[in-house]
């Protein structure tokens, strides 16, 4: 003679095993709340990377601006306008702009509290 308890309770694995197959799944303790496994991604936002790479960039530059300094630095990008090709383009892009200048500004002061 079967169990009816235990018909039950196999029942019911037998319905958390297929919902969980189907991607469902059940939170432990009181009434099972089904959530869906699959299909929740997040949405990915490209702004944040591509912030966090133009304020690397940035900070490069505006390394190099205080090791070699001001002059030094006009003279280089300089000779880089004067080359032909990418030489054009890597001037263009390395000039001292302004939020270079102010990295460069803050890398400076950065700088000094140390050495105090």
């Amino acid at each position: 003679m079967a169990d009816p308890n235990l018909v039950d309770f196999y029942d019911r694995v037998s319905r958390f095993e297929r919902a969980r197959a189907h991607g469902w799944a059940h939170q432990t303790g009181g009434m099972p709340e089904p959530r869906r496994i699959r299909g929740t991604r997040r949405r990915r936002s490209f702004l944040m990377p591509l912030l966090l790479v133009a304020f690397a960039i940035f900070a490069m530059k505006g390394a190099i601006l205080y090791s070699v300094g001001a002059s030094a630095y006009q003279d280089r990008v300089a000779r880089l306008e004067a080359g032909e090709g990418f030489d054009r383009l890597g001037a263009w892009m390395m000039q001292a702009d302004p939020l270079t200048q102010f990295m460069a500004g803050q890398i400076a002061h950065a700088m000094l509290q140390i050495q105090k």
